[in-house]
């Protein structure tokens, strides 16, 4: 199966070159707003958020009264990221130094680690680095107040959350109630691929976000000018298959499945040796770097291995080691990983993250895209790969594995949202003075009739900040898998289930703030999924299969779209029939409830459907959308029954 999403950037070196502070470009926009008390840093993999977050806290420590900096980290190997840099001899007018006696991120018992963290609070050392678990230990012996004029700063923020279960979500609740403490909040993503909302909703209006995309860093590069996204379809086990498009050549992170997933074939360290004897065989393990030779098959090419599921800790420090210390694009062919090797995982030279298994949470997918998106001299193009089990019509887990695959691929497409520019939308008013259009000229911006700007900074704030997050959240909820085939008509899905989610995730917003984000949500998504095309001194986009004069645009035409048909478009290309029918008898059975909003919006369908056909919409049909029309009419018809029953 051919990539899914295939961007191509410009190389104009922009994202990696530095200002005379010697920031890069992220970096500038995040110290932009060092001064905020909470601060929210979304940005991709290998931007520089831990380097913007040096910046940052000895801005506050030194200009802003901020007495000490403790930065907490999800897993001991990220620690690394926060040791002792120079930053003068590049402009700055301070080095980050923490005093190593204070990076809790080192082998140890936690308890110690604890003691630590209350001494460096008692000391006048300025900098602590530790994990998320010692803050949520190290917060239950200490007051909120002892961490007045303090700066928490939390790398890979997705991991917290306000569930009951993740004490972290509550500590930073807590913080931010009890003690006037700083927050940095980071991540590659705020959406954590479940419901659970990272942070309530009056929590998370406090923070400034600095958002930095996918976009805007790859078109900076040097080096990597193109990235592909692709899925590919397995029988049997993954691991007679991964070789199909293991591409030796290629520098590769392989990531196995789950031991709890359906690809997992339930031992992994028996996983690990299929996969390296399926490439060759070992001539020898290094004693010191744990580092495995194995002689390909195919090219007889001796290729360097690490093998990072293994469990001896031992074995997992001494090839953690020679990673960290990897100079050249000789030291490493192949990682093979299973629960590592995703987050603050640096290896520049990687081109292709191979990973097997659906992966549910876009985070989890960023991430590893994050890994083969380095900017190194050694490649031009980088590559993510998803190798999943297809569904056999015959299984019964076929439900379970076809919305593992529906899922994936949404989250997939979303990719494309993340990774392609910008588009601008402005209200077209119809007494619009043109001559005074400051927009004219910008390629990127598109005016629609009847479109509504944010009223309030809330909603403002979400457009600018959340719309690829919130998409992500659409396109992974039930009851929009169930829709997406086509057997829910695109109104219902814009004016019923994308408001209905809005709200879920966004309580505190009144209507018409519902109303302006799901405008936002829908036209972003109908315009990126459409294909803008310039005929003459005009340009059409085609949506689905409207051909529309760019001028001519409005909100009301772009309702009528369903906007995640390509997900569908590209499913239904990619799996075979036997699937694919059991993909429409399972989505068949699993049919969202009627509402009655979604009955108000189809009867003058109906209507106009018996107008034109002469005969009502039959629940036969092998068109889902006439089907629905015809379950609208049995809708419709109890509904008045049982109001007539109760008068």
């Amino acid at each position: 199966m051919p990539d899914i999403v295939h961007v191509t950037y410009q190389q104009t070196g922009k994202s990696k070159s530095t200002n005379e502070y010697g920031m890069r470009e992220m970096q500038q926009k995040a110290f932009e707003a060092r001064t905020a008390q909470y601060l929210l840093i979304k940005a991709p993999p290998a931007s520089g958020k831990s380097r913007a977050l040096m910046f940052i806290g000895l801005d506050k420590l030194i200009h802003q009264g901020i007495k000490k900096v403790i930065v907490a980290v999800p897993e001991r190997s990220i620690g690394s990221s926060f040791a002792k840099t120079a930053l003068k001899q590049f402009g700055f007018f301070a080095d980050w130094e923490p005093n190593p006696r204070y990076n809790l991120c080192t082998p140890g018992i936690e308890k110690s680690k604890v003691t630590a963290f209350l001494n460096f609070l008692e000391s006048d050392e300025k900098i602590l680095i530790c994990t998320h678990a010692t803050l949520r230990f190290a917060f239950e012996a200490i007051d909120e107040k002892q961490l007045d004029d303090c700066l928490l700063a939390i790398d890979e923020f997705h991991h917290v959350s306000v569930d009951g279960d993740n004490k972290l979500g509550l500590v930073l609740s807590s913080i931010m109630e009890k003690s006037n403490a700083h927050v940095v909040a980071m991540t590659g993503s705020f959406f954590r691929g479940d419901s659970v909302p990272i942070l309530l909703p009056e929590d998370e209006a406090k923070f400034t976000k600095v958002k930095y995309d996918y976009y805007q860093q790859l078109n900076g590069y040097n080096y990597l000018k193109s990235l592909g996204i692709g899925y590919h379809f397995y029988q049997g086990k993954y691991t007679a298959a991964i070789h199909e498009v293991l591409d030796e050549n290629k520098k590769t992170i392989i990531h196995i499945p789950s031991v709890n997933s359906g690809e997992s074939e339930k031992d992994k360290y028996e996983e690990v040796n299929r996969i390296v004897d399926g490439i060759g065989e070992l001539d020898y393990q290094d004693p010191d770097t744990g580092v495995l030779y194995v002689i390909s098959k195919t090219t007889g090419k001796t290729l360097k291995i690490a093998d990072l599921v293994h469990d001896n800790q031992k074995d997992r420090d001494k090839i953690q080691a020679y990673l960290r210390e990897v100079k050249s694009v000789d030291d490493i062919d192949i990682i093979i990983a299973l629960g590592m090797a995703k987050e603050g995982f640096d290896w520049p030279y990687c081109e292709h993250a191979l990973t097997v298994g659906y992966r549910g949470s876009l985070t989890e997918i960023i991430q590893i895209i994050g890994r083969a998106t380095r900017d190194s001299e050694n490649k031009s193009h980088s590559q993510f790969t998803n190798l999943i089990a297809q569904p056999d019509a015959e299984d019964d887990l076929v439900k379970l594995s076809v919305n593992n695959m529906l899922k994936a691929i949404t989250s997939s497409l979303l990719m494309e949202q993340v990774l392609a520019p910008n588009f601008k939308f402005k209200p077209k008013f119809p007494d619009e003075d043109e001559e005074d259009d400051d927009s004219e000229d910008d390629e990127n911006t598109i005016k629609i009739n009847g479109f509504k700007l944010p009223s309030s900074q809330r909603a403002k704030d979400i457009i600018e900040s959340d719309i690829n997050d919130l998409k992500a959240k659409m396109m992974q909820d039930q009851q929009m898998i169930k829709a997406m085939p086509g057997n829910v008509d695109p109104e219902v899905i814009n004016k019923v289930l994308i408001p209905k989610i809005i709200k879920e995730t966004y309580p505190d917003l009144t209507d018409e703030e519902v109303e302006t984000v799901r405008q936002h949500v829908v036209v972003d998504s109908v315009i990126k999924n459409g294909t803008i095309e310039e005929v003459g001194d005009k340009r059409f986009i085609r949506m689905a299969d409207s051909f529309v004069n760019i001028d001519d645009i409005n909100i009301d035409l772009i309702d009528t779209i369903n906007p995640f048909q390509k997900a569908f478009e590209i499913l239904s290309k990619s799996v075979t029939a036997s699937v694919f029918k059991a993909i429409q008898e399972t989505i068949e059975a699993t049919r969202i409830t009627m509402t009655d909003e979604e009955a108000i919006i189809l009867w003058p369908k109906i209507k106009n459907w018996i107008a034109k056909t002469g005969e009502q919409p039959s629940m036969q049909s092998f068109d889902p959308q006439e089907r629905r029309l015809a379950e609208a009419i049995i809708f419709l018809k109890e509904q008045k029954r049982k109001g007539a029953s109760n008068e």
